[in-house]
């Protein structure tokens, strides 16, 4: 095969894995009219140079629901380009449809890609795909970049989390045991760092037992939980009076973590990630650019990568909300499609009407139930089948 026909999709991977595995040195788009060809162009190209692979590309614009007119445009593309295949995983029912009209008139090979057996088959004369497996497997950047993202650092370098996995469980035990009062923990460590030095410098703290927000509220230390931290290496140095308490930060990283609420759950819910064993690729805190909206970007708490199958997961430490769920459903289908997975992890019980939700947009739901039971790990599996 030398010139490969797609039939261009909105999910993203059904437009790029055929070239990847098979190699043409062609790859000719047909294109929705409504889609613009400029964008689709550079977002495919784009993608290519990052993967290394030199395939040429065509896109044609046109009607995809009109199987006359594309089925036209099928014989005019059979009869320019020598050594064509066709693949039928993407596009409307009106293409396949002049795919089977261009099957009864030319011995064009033709296949399709099955995304619950990861494998291509043999429609036509295409034996070099007839239950070929799928051997590519995706970072959760490849995915990011298929779909025209890109992928940035968010609030933690990944490439020092191994540093601390044997932090992480204990960290989670302590926010177990003070859930219901983290965020007044959290916030008087904030207020307590802000009081201390400026924001640029230094691990050292030492603040009064009580403290005004920048919005005027008064919160006080919890010595307890100041302990806990001191007794797994996250703080040091902890002492105090009736009016004063000081500490040291363990470092930058536990400083950045111990002053944010939503840390400690994000944190574990990556480690379990790893923990599982059934994913190549995990990433905390994933900031993702949209290349076609310059001035657009989103973070996505967690991203995990399994052979062909991107998973975005939400962490919440305070109730879910619908928005929060409608977010998780845009991204994933943004830069997943069809094979992508999406969860949201809670430390609250879950309602019935956020169930509801979660089950329409098809969103798995973590609750507080099972992470009482210490089950994310058992989730995370089930997710991933």
């Amino acid at each position: 095969m030398k010139t490969l026909i797609e039939l261009y999709d909105e999910r993203p991977m059904e437009n790029i894995l055929s070239s990847e595995v098979f190699l043409p040195e062609r790859c000719i788009f047909l294109l929705s009219e409504n889609e613009d060809p400029e964008n689709a162009k550079q977002r495919i190209n784009a993608y290519f140079r990052y993967r290394e692979l030199p395939i040429r590309t065509r896109f044609y614009s046109l009607d995809m629901y009109n199987s006359q007119e594309i089925l036209n445009y099928l014989k005019t593309i059979v009869n320019r380009y020598e050594d064509c295949a066709l693949d039928i995983s993407g596009g409307t029912d009106a293409a396949l449809f002049a795919a089977g009209l261009l099957c009864r008139d030319h011995d064009v090979p033709v296949f399709t890609y099955s995304r619950t057996s990861n494998c291509f088959y043999n429609i036509q004369n295409a034996v070099f795909a007839d239950k070929h497996k799928n051997p590519v497997q995706y970072s959760i950047e490849d995915f990011l970049k298929m779909a025209g993202g890109s992928m940035s650092q968010g609030r933690v370098d990944n490439r020092i989390l191994y540093r601390y996995m044997d932090l992480i469980d204990k960290f989670f035990d302590i926010y177990m045991t003070y859930r219901k009062k983290w965020v007044n923990i959290i916030t008087w460590i904030q207020c307590a760092s802000r009081a201390s030095h400026a924001e640029d410098i230094p691990l050292e703290v030492s603040a009064e037992r009580m403290l005004k927000t920048r919005s005027g509220v008064r919160t006080t230390v919890s010595i307890e939980a100041l302990q806990a931290f001191e007794s797994i290496g996250m703080i040091g140095d902890l002492s105090w009076t009736d009016e004063t308490v000081s500490f040291v930060f363990g470092d930058h990283q536990i400083r950045t973590w111990l002053r944010d609420i939503g840390s400690v759950l994000e944190l574990y819910t990556y480690k379990c990630c790893l923990d599982t064993g059934v994913f190549s690729d995990v990433s905390v805190s994933v900031v993702v650019d949209w290349k076609e909206k310059s001035d657009v970007s989103n973070e996505i708490d967690v991203m995990a990568a399994k052979g062909v199958t991107p998973f975005f997961i939400s962490c919440k430490t305070s109730d879910v909300r619908t928005e929060a769920l409608n977010e998780l459903a845009i991204l994933r289908s943004r830069f997943g499609g069809e094979m992508a997975r999406a969860a949201i992890v809670t430390t609250q019980y879950a309602n019935a009407a956020i169930r509801h939700r979660a089950l329409e947009l098809k969103i798995d739901v973590i609750d507080l139930t099972l992470l009482e039971e210490k089950k994310l790990k058992e989730s995370l599996i089930s997710l991933s089948l």
